[in-house]
């Protein structure tokens, strides 16, 4: 019975990852119901019995999350092609359909996202995903690296960590006027608070960009200081790196305490290395370093 269910499961993570990975295709039901060997017929029944949606919906959910990505976090794009990305050719369309699961209209949301209903939103995404999406780490997947002392540029972020998006906005625009792109100066967080045990209004996150040149606020709030050298374990995310916590827990559960090592006094923290929606979400990278006496 195990073995039989264990198989199951594997079909329809075999499923998850065919949407992630053909995002912008054709993703009717026969080609994803093909996918995990499935009936056409009882496919549909079958994946809203296992993920609490429907195969469409949670389609829709997904390609709206990178619209919402792409409105927020980049300007580069039109609000016409983000609407043709997500599979509407018509933007009046799109529109009322962000509207009626944002409660904004992309324009709006792109000048000053609300992020509240935005994370409600998408609670059925997140949801689905956790039934089989959850990544599980071993012992091996944990290295210990030495990494050299990183001077950094940092915008706090404090406050509910539902309003981060606002933060990271703010983070981008900056990074942009002075010019330190991604691609040549990386990106750092450093996480001074655990979301799961700090109330909302005390969380502190930093934002980092790393760089040794003089810098210039441009109206913002921003600080210089050094992410310091020496023993780091280091664990590699791929995929969804939205939330790490099972990443953390990881880390301070079961790797520090079979590892025999000692945390350093410095806040465990993560390099971003490939971005969403810069790559499609299941390229995304980050690192998570947990600093070692």
């Amino acid at each position: 019975m195990k073995a039989a269910l264990h198989n199951y499961h594997a079909r329809m993570q075999r499923v998850l990852d065919h949407i992630a990975q053909h995002l912008d295709e054709d993703l009717d039901l026969n080609a994803v119901s093909a996918v995990a060997a499935f009936s056409k017929y009882h496919f549909h029944r079958q994946f809203t019995a296992t993920f609490g949606l429907s195969v469409h919906r949670y389609i829709q959910l997904s390609r709206m999350k990178r619209a919402s990505y792409q409105l927020a976090y980049r300007d580069d794009q039109s609000v016409t092609d983000i609407a043709m990305d997500a599979g509407y050719y018509a933007p009046d369309a799109f529109a009322r359909a962000f509207r009626q699961r944002f409660g904004q209209s992309p324009s709006s949301f792109r000048k000053a996202a609300d992020w509240e209903p935005w994370l409600a939103a998408f609670g059925p995404l997140n949801n689905a995903r956790s039934k089989f999406m959850q990544a599980t780490y071993t012992f091996d997947d944990v290295t210990i690296r030495d990494v050299a002392p990183t001077p950094v540029v940092i915008m706090e972020h404090c406050g509910d960590p539902v309003t981060i998006g606002a933060t990271i906005q703010r983070f981008i625009a900056w990074r942009k006027a002075t010019g330190l792109s991604p691609k040549a100066s990386p990106t750092f967080n450093v996480f001074h608070s655990d979301p799961r045990t700090t109330p909302p209004a005390e969380y502190r996150m930093d934002l980092c960009v790393g760089t040794d040149r003089p810098i210039e606020a441009h109206g913002e709030k921003i600080e210089t200081g050094l992410i310091p050298g020496g023993r780091c374990a280091v664990l590699r995310v791929v995929g969804n790196t939205d939330n790490l916590e099972l990443a953390a827990l990881h880390l301070y559960r079961d790797w520090l305490p079979a590892s025999g090592e000692e945390a350093r006094d410095f806040p465990l923290y993560c390099q971003r290395i490939a971005f969403f929606p810069e790559v499609p979400e299941h390229e995304a990278v980050a690192e998570l370093f947990l600093p070692l006496k």
